[in-house]
């Protein structure tokens, strides 16, 4: 790919959240494409934001700032938040802004922790300033890139990566280029991570810096 870069990027470190620990789940289902577009993978830990649409008695489903809708399924361990307060399933309600990690099968999340934003936008503000660009059935994506984005860099590069240390990425990307569903973090041989987007038109990869410290996206 030619990618043109765009300098003077800056983006700020983003604090975590206080995601606790933990492991991969072994998946016994063959993951299928999410409806927002992008191509089939594994299961691996990742996460998206957005706004419930509706609950049940066995999770709930949102949108994202780009019109992806994914489903959550609630597991006996989920961890509740409101804001950085422990809460329970009750805090998530229609029309809450909403941060999930956990097990992502295409376009289905088996929550970890499930984070209420109080007043929050599901990431709509921070995916336009972004520029996140909503999939379209037979477009193809731009080839562009904003900030630091390492130029040797291949897809399939790296080794993924799950637990507190996968959704401590996930987190920082989905702050700065929300819209789109982290299904995988790759760590890279620099120490960076490659946050690999689904269902969106563009961006694809994220990269954040050892310290999840967002450098850049393409």
């Amino acid at each position: 790919m030619n990618l043109t870069k765009k300098s003077g990027v800056l983006v700020a470190a983003v604090a975590t959240v206080g995601l606790l620990g933990a492991g991969t789940a072994v998946a016994d289902t063959t993951p299928t494409p999410p409806a927002g577009g992008g191509p089939v993978a594994d299961p691996a830990d990742g996460g998206a934001t957005g706004i419930v649409d509706s609950t049940s008695a066995t999770g709930f489903t949102f949108t994202t700032a780009a019109g992806v809708e994914v489903t959550v399924t609630e597991q006996s361990s989920t961890r509740y938040e409101v804001g950085q307060r422990p809460a329970s399933a009750k805090a998530v309600k229609t029309g809450e802004s909403v941060f999930v990690v956990g097990l992502v099968t295409s376009d289905d999340i088996a929550a970890t922790q499930v984070t209420v934003q109080p007043n929050g936008d599901g990431g709509a503000a921070a995916a336009a300033a972004a520029g996140v660009i909503p999939f379209q059935q037979g477009q193809p994506s731009p080839p562009k890139s904003v900030g630091d984005v390492p130029s040797d860099y291949t897809e399939g590069d790296g080794t993924i990566v799950s637990g507190t240390t996968a959704y401590k990425a996930t987190e920082a990307a989905q702050k700065v280029v929300p819209g789109g569903i982290a299904d995988r973090v790759v760590l890279l041989s620099d120490g960076e991570y490659e946050v690999h987007n689904i269902g969106t038109n563009w961006p694809h990869h994220v990269f954040v810096s050892s310290d999840f410290t967002v450098l850049g996206w393409e």
